[in-house]
């Protein structure tokens, strides 16, 4: 940047973000923009991905089904929340929320409720698939986590949140049927037009301790098709969330 002559503010200007994001990227070198804010910014800076990016470069070169990996972390927590936040952000068609509760996004990403009314008032379809919290999965998955946050009442402040953006036609939500709702609280799938976030939950461990894979689409066939058409077939399925009573 001082050799182009440009503050974080002013490269933020010319790639269309926000100057804490650059700031975010000059911190973090592990942290690596969408591809088209990367781009833009090589224009503006006028040198190679390779030279600010490489491990973007490194990973484009990835063969075989491994090249839809962008990135694994050993616990979801390790990823942070502003993978999760460009995703939102960079998604124009479909966010997918098919975590179990999927409570975790009000904490970790500011103003959650109104980036989504954003993103709906732009023409994105926005869903969430939840599990039932009166379900005997539900409570089977609270005896052995034994936390005092429990399943059905994160599910119940999704719901509570859910609320407060009100009636849209692009806004759906679901529960998890009884016979799918094992299969739905050991894998979470969150997908972002063409991106997804995949946690497969481990024996007795919430969400956040559990590994994630980020991937990106790349042809038919790959392992995001095969997860996302796992959280459709659930999705499928599901009971609209205004069909079913979530109270105790």
């Amino acid at each position: 940047m001082e050799t182009a002559g440009l503050s974080p503010r002013q490269l933020a200007a010319r790639v269309g973000v926000s100057g804490k994001t650059v700031e975010r990227w000059v911190a973090d070198a592990a942290l690596i923009p969408h591809a088209r804010n990367r781009e833009d910014a090589c224009k503006a800076l006028g040198v190679d991905e390779e030279m600010i990016w490489p491990k973007a470069v490194k990973d484009r070169i990835k063969t075989g089904g491994d090249r839809e990996i962008i990135r694994s972390y050993p616990y979801r927590s390790a990823c942070p929340s502003t993978v999760w936040g460009e995703l939102v952000a960079n998604a124009t068609e479909e966010l997918f929320f098919a975590g179990y509760t999927n409570y975790f996004l009000w904490l970790d990403q500011p103003a959650f409720v109104e980036t989504l009314r954003r993103k709906l008032d732009g023409g994105c379809r926005v869903r969430f698939l939840l599990g039932d919290p009166n379900g005997e999965v539900t409570r089977n998955r609270e005896a052995i986590e034994d936390v005092a946050l429990s399943v059905s009442t994160r599910i119940r402040i999704t719901l509570e949140h859910l609320g407060k953006l009100g009636a849209h036609e692009r806004l759906e939500a679901r529960f998890s049927t009884s016979d799918d709702a094992v299969n739905h609280v050991s894998l979470s799938v969150f997908r972002f037009d063409e991106e997804a976030l995949v946690t497969p939950h481990l024996a007795r461990l919430v969400g956040h301790d559990s590994p994630l894979l980020h991937l990106r689409k790349h042809d038919g066939g790959g392992m995001f098709d095969r997860f996302a058409e796992h959280a459709e077939e659930l999705w499928t399925r599901g009971v609209q969330v205004d069909r079913v009573s979530a109270a105790p």
